[in-house]
């Protein structure tokens, strides 16, 4: 329960239609009082912090003027939403917020009417406001819909795909822009730096609005001369100021910038806005971690900071035993510095995750040879392709759910042609409490099919340098690494480089029973669950005093498959179990039954994988448990084959 003291008027809250019943001046206190139950609960329940702090102002005043749910407000990068959350009927269950079967991590319709999209993936906001500012006009619903970008997503071309829309179609859309300079490192390129330096007169809007106000009261303003003196006005106004601007050049309509952390003028603004007929866009400075002051010190670390002491600042760092495994973005970025210094071809790009995916360490380095390109997958694969044709060998690091967003890219601008373009694909496989829109699920499956591709994951660390160090030899063209987030498995990390040759597995294991492939990490899992197998006690369990060998294949790459393992396993075993942390359909499991199909095989195959549903949140261990490729999944697999076999 709230405490009365602290959250006298928050208690009072349930949902947005409570707080309309507030005055405006009260305000300033409840953003006071969300701010803190806010800092309060990602304390102790790690989340998303600083973006949600910097857009509570705009949160409580988007619901204060419109009435939701039945008007939309639309969030683009969903992490900017926890005050949302807690004022919509979820206050008192926010501190199951990303936890297995508790609150979903970023809004979305299945948990709440006022979650009107779902918004886990950048950019998409002004697309799906426009779609239902259109099916209200066309149902004549009177409706006003909002869609509240930014925390970096304008950086997304599908931003501006919408913009572009928006400006051809008949709709009363208001777009919030909330420039907070960021995304999760700082932001980049010269969208943020043109939005840094825009400016228009905040009386002249005044001023603008009134008049236009009156002369339709009047009917002097028919939509035709609306447009010519908007066109107009525009011109005039970028020839006083010297300055363009890019919204109402598409006739669109641009107020701002405004202070987005003042909610009393952000209510005052937002009545003036809401009945005015065309698209608007409101452009709101905030500064991301705003009333907590380490987060307004270092937004980047306090994106997600993990635990803290919220009367410190201090961040609760798990305690940890002896020399523990690196992070594999870590291996990535340490080993991408070693290589770029012995390979002057090759250069690093990153879509607004320097930090993220540890490139940042290359960056600091060698700064002229890494480009961070914002958020913006499609354009920082067709980037690296452009760099790939004429000499460079990029490594373009992108999280693996995020990859999804330039397929066409990597078929037709890097695998067509087949050019030395290495994609690492950072998180891939189940990432945790950030649930079904980030967990990296489909790499595998739907990079399959693409020709002149080479798929590879490293079960550890010294198999990721390996592979790093492969990709970047001649004629490798373009070449796929994925790998997890979190720890590894090793702590003497820094092995020699050594070339793999591409298309080869490992035998881990000879066996004479069942023969287990794997994939990638996953591997770990499958070598745990086999010890496990080996010892008396399990061998009793399936009524066996000797357990028979188990044999285990890391495969190491889905394209091209080890066709001599498999050939191997084909004649020797009946019963093989296929093991990864990707979705089943479509992946090894089904890249092997294929070819055991397609040479005339018929063992017993076992697919393991992810199911074929959505995954929610939840921690990785949690997750890896309810899909069955944990330690005891795979042994009750493994248990199962036994049986039949014995039989």
């Amino acid at each position: 329960m709230l405490s009365e003291n602290k959250y006298k008027h928050l208690e009072q809250i349930k949902y947005p239609s409570d707080l309309r019943k507030m005055s405006v001046e009260q305000l300033p206190e409840v953003c006071k009082e969300l701010r803190d139950k806010i800092i309060e609960e990602v304390a102790v329940n790690p989340g998303h912090l600083a973006s949600s702090l910097g857009a509570t102002e705009i949160t409580i005043a988007c619901h204060y003027v419109f009435n939701t749910p039945d008007d939309r407000i639309v969030w683009d990068v969903g992490h900017q939403a926890y005050g949302h959350k807690i004022i919509t009927g979820r206050r008192d269950v926010f501190c199951n917020n990303r936890k297995l079967n508790g609150l979903m991590p970023f809004p979305s319709p299945k948990e709440s009417e006022y979650d009107t999209f779902a918004c886990g993936h950048a950019s998409n906001s002004i697309s799906a406001a426009l779609g239902m500012a259109v099916a209200a006009k066309l149902q004549k619903k009177e409706r006003h819909v909002v869609a509240i970008i930014g925390d970096g997503a304008m950086s997304g071309g599908l931003a501006y795909e919408g913009l572009n829309n928006v400006s051809s179609q008949p709709n009363d859309l208001l777009i919030i822009l909330n420039d907070n300079e960021m995304s999760i490192d700082r932001a980049v390129g010269g969208m943020e730096q043109y939005l840094i330096g825009l400016n228009t007169n905040e009386t002249y809007n005044k001023i603008r609005y009134r008049a236009s106000t009156w002369f339709e009261k009047k009917g002097l303003l028919t939509e035709e001369r609306k447009k010519g003196i908007i066109r107009l006005t525009n011109s005039l106004k970028s020839v006083l100021a010297r300055q363009q601007n890019i919204f109402e050049g598409m006739n669109i309509r641009y107020f701002g910038p405004f202070d987005g952390n003042n909610v009393t003028e952000l209510v005052r603004i937002l009545e003036q806005l809401k009945n005015m007929k065309g698209p608007k866009l409101l452009h709101l400075r905030t500064i991301k971690g705003k009333g907590y002051e380490p987060a307004e010190k270092s937004a980047t670390v306090w994106h997600a900071p993990g635990k803290f002491d919220p009367a410190t600042g201090e961040r609760l760092v798990p305690t940890s035993f002896g020399i523990q495994p690196p992070k594999y973005q870590d291996v990535f970025g340490k080993t991408l510095l070693e290589l770029a210094r012995q390979n002057e071809a090759i250069v690093g790009v990153t879509p607004a995750m320097p930090s993220g995916c540890s490139m940042n360490i290359v960056m600091e380095a060698i700064p002229e040879r890494c480009f961070d390109v914002g958020i913006a997958e499609g354009h920082a694969v067709t980037f690296s392709a452009g760099m790939a044709k004429d000499g460079l060998l990029p490594f373009c690091n992108i999280y693996s759910s995020f990859i999804q967003r330039a397929y066409d890219n990597i078929i037709h601008d890097a695998a067509l042609l087949n050019l030395p373009v290495v994609l690492c694909l950072d998180r891939a496989g189940l990432v945790g409490e950030d649930g079904a829109t980030h967990h990296g699920a489909f790499d595998l499956a739907f990079l399959r099919p693409i020709p002149n591709l080479t798929i590879s994951a490293p079960m550890n660390e010294h198999e990721l340098r390996k592979l790093m160090y492969t990709a970047q030899l001649p004629n490798k063209g373009c070449f796929v690494i994925r790998y997890p987030r979190g720890n590894g498995v090793l702590t003497d990390w820094e092995c020699p480089f050594e070339e793999i040759p591409v298309g080869t597995g490992r035998k881990l294991r000879e066996g004479e029973s069942i023969a287990v492939l794997s994939i990638g990490t996953i591997g770990n899992e499958v070598e745990s669950a086999i010890n496990n197998l080996m010892n008396k006690d399990k061998a009793n369990n399936i009524g066996n005093t000797q357990v028979p060998a188990i044999a285990h294949y890391d495969m190491r790459f889905l394209k091209p498959l080890d066709e001599t393992i498999l050939q191997e396993v084909a004649q020797k075993f009946s019963y093989i179990i296929t093991v990864e942390d990707g979705v089943k359909n479509g992946g090894l499991g089904s890249a092997v039954s294929e070819w055991m199909n397609d040479h005339n095989f018929t063992p017993h195959i076992v697919r393991l994988g992810l199911p074929d549903t959505f995954v929610e949140q939840g921690t990785v261990s949690e997750l890896k448990h309810l899909c069955g490729i944990d330690v005891e999944g795979i042994e009750k697999e493994i248990i199962k084959g036994l049986h039949v076999i014995v039989k």
